[in-house]
C-alpha cells in the first residue's frame, strides 16, 4: 500500500505542474511586451520633438552664440569674471589629470597666469598655450529676443487679424457644414450618391486651379484689399467638412429623429436638439481644422492682401519679417515660436474632444 501510494503521489506531480508558477511567463511577457513599446513610443517623442527643442535653443541665442564655433547645444555665453578691474574668460585648464575652471588673467604663448574666480588673489603659472584652451560657458538664455520680435512684428496686430479672420472662416464654415451634411445623412436627396462624390472628387482637385478665376471674380467685386475673399467661400461649405459631419450623422440612430418627430418637432428643431448635441466633438473638431487651416494659410492672404499691411494675418507677417532679418537666425526662430503657441494650446486643452470628432463610428460620445 505504501508503494502504491508514493507511485501515485510522484505521477500526480509528474502530470500536475504547480500552478503557482504558470501564469509568471506571461506576465513576464506582457511586461517585456509593454516595456518594448513605451521605449519605442519615447524614441519616436524625442525625435518628433528634437527639432522644436533645438528650435527653442536657437530662439533663446544671440548672434555672439549662434557664431560661437565651441558653441554647445543649450543658450550658453563664454564665463567671464571681474579680475582687478578688468573682465577676464574663464577657461577649462587641465591640471594634475583634472580640469579646472580658472580665470586667464596674462595670456602667453608657452606659459600663462590664471587665478582662481573664487580667489583671485591666488595665481597659478600654467605651461602651454593659451589658445589650446576651451572656456567654460555659463547658461545665458537671452529672452530678450521675445520682446524685439514682439515689437517689431507688430504681434497684437497680426494675432487679432489671425483670430478674427479664423473664427469668422469657422463659424461660417461649420453652419454650412453641418446643414449639408444634415441633408445627405438624414433626407432622400436626388442624385445623393452622385452629389457626394463629386464633393469627395473636389477634395483632391489643386485649389491653385481656381486661384486666377476666383481672384477676377473678386476683382471684379471689389472685395480685393479685405478679408471678405478669406471669410465668404466658407460659408458655403467644404467638401471635407461635409464628409466628416456626414459620416458622424450616420452614426447616430435614427430612432432619434422619429421621437422627436412624435413630439412634433420639425427639421430644423431636430436638428438643434438631437443632431447637434449628439455631434459636438465631430463640430468642435471641423471649427478647429478650420482655424488652424486660417493659422496656417499663407497664399491667399498673401494674393488678396497686398498692401495692407493692417490686414495681414501672422503668417505673411512673420514671412515679412524674414525678408527683414534674414540674417538675424535667433530672432526668426523666436518669430516661428510665437507662431506656434496658439495652436499648441488649442490642440492640448481641446485633444479630447477633437480626437472624439475624429472618431467617425460614435463610439467616442
Amino acid at each position: 500500500m505504501a508503494v502504491t501510494s508514493a507511485r501515485s503521489k510522484l505521477r500526480a506531480m509528474v502530470t500536475e505542474p504547480p500552478r503557482r508558477y504558470s501564469a509568471m511567463p506571461k506576465r513576464l511577457r506582457a511586461l517585456t511586451v509593454s516595456a518594448t513599446l513605451t521605449l519605442f513610443a519615447l524614441m519616436l517623442l524625442g525625435v518628433f520633438l528634437a527639432p522644436l527643442a533645438y528650435m527653442t535653443s536657437t530662439a533663446l541665442k544671440d548672434s555672439t552664440q549662434i557664431s560661437d564655433t565651441h558653441q554647445p547645444l543649450l543658450p550658453e555665453s563664454p564665463r567671464e569674471v571681474a579680475i582687478g578691474g578688468e573682465q577676464v574668460p574663464v577657461m577649462q585648464v587641465p591640471i594634475d589629470g583634472h580640469v579646472r575652471e580658472l580665470a586667464l588673467v596674462e595670456k602667453g604663448r608657452t606659459e600663462s597666469v590664471l587665478a582662481d574666480p573664487a580667489h583671485p588673489e591666488q595665481r597659478i603659472t600654467w605651461k602651454g598655450s593659451w589658445r589650446t584652451l576651451k572656456p567654460a560657458y555659463e547658461f545665458k538664455p537671452q529672452w530678450g529676443n521675445f520682446s524685439t520680435v514682439w515689437t517689431a512684428m507688430d504681434i497684437p496686430v497680426l494675432l487679432r487679424n489671425t483670430i478674427a479672420i479664423g473664427a469668422l472662416g469657422a463659424v461660417g464654415s461649420v453652419i454650412s457644414s453641418t446643414l449639408v451634411a444634415y441633408g445627405l445623412s438624414r433626407f432622400r436627396v436626388p442624385f445623393a450618391p452622385f452629389i457626394l462624390a463629386s464633393l469627395v472628387a473636389s477634395i483632391i482637385l489643386p485649389r491653385f486651379l481656381t486661384v486666377v478665376p476666383t481672384y477676377a471674380v473678386w476683382q471684379h467685386l471689389g472685395f480685393v484689399g479685405t478679408w471678405v475673399p478669406l471669410i465668404a467661400p466658407h460659408f458655403f461649405a467644404n467638401a471635407y467638412n461635409v464628409f466628416l459631419l456626414r459620416q458622424f450623422f450616420l452614426s447616430i440612430p435614427r430612432e432619434l429623429d422619429d421621437a422627436a418627430a412624435i413630439d412634433g418637432a420639425g427639421t430644423l428643431k431636430t436638428l438643434w436638439y438631437i443632431i447637434i448635441p449628439q455631434a459636438r466633438p465631430a463640430i468642435f473638431t471641423v471649427a478647429v481644422l478650420h482655424f488652424l487651416f486660417a493659422w496656417n494659410d499663407f497664399f491667399e492672404p498673401l494674393i488678396y492682401l497686398t498692401g495692407k499691411p493692417d490686414l495681414m494675418p501672422f503668417s505673411v507677417g512673420l514671412f515679412q519679417f524674414l525678408g527683414l532679418y534674414s540674417v538675424q537666425i535667433p530672432l526668426l526662430q523666436a518669430g516661428a515660436l510665437l507662431g506656434m503657441v496658439l495652436p499648441i494650446l488649442l490642440f492640448l486643452f481641446g485633444q479630447r474632444i477633437f480626437l472624439r470628432g475624429l472618431d467617425l463610428s460614435g463610439s467616442g460620445k
